[in-house]
């Protein structure tokens, strides 16, 4: 089977396409747009932020909406992406703001947070607009489920496996010391165009032959070649943009946890503004888009594989794909933030060696996934008896049937 073809350019170059989405507002005051009070923020789990001084409320930008996101994924051609996408050019994490209502300057380390109060007139101080080394998005996809919520779900979650689970764990959970994450992903639409050639069978006939005491099943089947080409537009697909998350090593921890939480309703992300972060705290990109290109274009293969199957359902013996190919004409990029309910756990084994187990839940929809140290001894045991069980359930049986025999 050959690698999905994905000749889309690999570097950015002069084809490529920017859709701004800066804000204007670099650093400084992140402020009401009607009194100027930097005292902003979320009002509950609605998309409305709300001036704590003279009460005013509005609606953040949908950045599809702003942007056109959803249209025109079959006129795609090369690359195009949101400048939140741009390529990381710095690896500095402090950046100095400016603070507009008393002059001094206060220093946000970006690998932690995004905003800041100034420690002289306590104004709060934010980097809403994008920055050279990707701890601004271009969008962001509010909590809709309360702490509440997300404690009560974790805590119903590790509560159907705690026989299993470690005493010491058993001892130790508090599902209250959950935490709200913002983790970085990238969406892309593509415009692609997918062949598919191979071998498909059709069974004429199915007959029996015996064989003494045993039998064997035979059929006959006509064999044709199947080739399907089409194109495919792929509106959103999330891609990870962390290194670090994206480093699956079930040695060490449960990563694969976070993706299982996928997918998200990122058509309604907004155009991000750090008054939804609130209390959460957020973790910057470090890749870019060459970094996830490969990735993505694998993910489209395997959309294209399964939009033809209910094209296939004549061939009763399946398809064998023996060749594969694409083409990604244009594709377009966006950097967003999704939220999780984040509860973490470090099981340290007899060798030193740690494996750090995640419940997660998706901050939008509520879903959870997670993982929780078992106690294998426990585990074992039960698996044991439950062996020896069976096996004298069906002993008297065997004997009986070897009598009558």
């Amino acid at each position: 089977m050959t690698e999905p073809a994905g000749r889309e350019p690999a570097e950015a170059s002069a084809d490529d396409s920017v859709i701004n989405t800066s804000t204007g507002r670099a650093h400084g005051h992140d402020d009401c747009p009607k009194c100027g009070s930097t005292e902003v923020s979320r009002k509950g789990e609605t998309l409305s932020l709300i001036c704590g001084f003279c009460r005013y409320e509005w609606v953040g930008t949908r950045l599809e909406d702003a942007h056109g996101l959803g249209d025109g994924i079959g006129d795609l051609a090369g690359r195009t992406f949101m400048s939140g996408a741009a390529d990381i050019t710095s690896a500095e994490t402090l950046i100095t703001l400016k603070c507009q209502g008393c002059g001094s300057e206060v220093v946000v380390d970006t690998g932690r947070t995004l905003e800041a109060r100034c420690h002289w007139c306590r104004s709060i101080l934010s980097i809403n607009d994008k920055i050279p080394n990707g701890a601004v998005p271009d969008g962001i996809v509010p909590f809709a489920i309360s702490k509440e919520d997300a404690i009560a779900r974790i805590g119903q979650f590790a509560g159907k496996r705690k026989f299993f689970a470690l005493k010491r764990f058993r001892a130790e959970f508090k599902p209250d010391n959950v935490l709200a994450v913002y983790l970085p992903y990238m969406t892309v639409d593509g415009n692609v165009t997918a062949r598919f050639h191979g071998k498909g069978e059709v069974q004429t006939r199915r007959y029996t032959v015996q064989h003494g005491k045993t039998s064997t099943t035979y059929y006959d089947a006509d064999v044709y070649d199947v080739v399907r080409e089409f194109d495919l537009h792929i509106d959103d697909l999330i891609i990870e943009s962390s290194a670090t998350r994206s480093n699956i090593d079930n040695r060490a921890n449960t990563n694969n946890i976070i993706n299982s939480l996928l997918p998200y309703d990122v058509k309604n992300m907004v155009a991000f503004d750090s008054n939804y972060l609130g209390d959460a705290t957020a973790e910057k990109r470090d890749l870019n888009i060459d970094d996830v290109t490969r990735k993505a274009h694998v993910q489209f293969l395997t959309m294209a594989r399964e939009g033809i199957r209910d094209d296939l359902m004549q061939y009763d013996r399946g398809v064998r794909w023996t060749h594969e190919d694409m083409d990604v004409h244009g594709s377009r990029w966006a950097t967003v933030f999704l939220p999780v309910w984040l509860y973490s756990y470090a099981e340290k084994s007899d060798t030193g060696q740690v494996m750090v187990h995640y419940i997660a839940v998706n901050g939008r929809n509520g879903n959870v996934m997670g993982s929780v140290p078992i106690n294998k001894a426990r585990l074992w045991g039960v698996t044991f008896l439950a062996t020896v069980l069976t096996a004298a359930v069906a002993w008297p049986l065997g004997a009986a049937i070897m009598v009558a025999g």
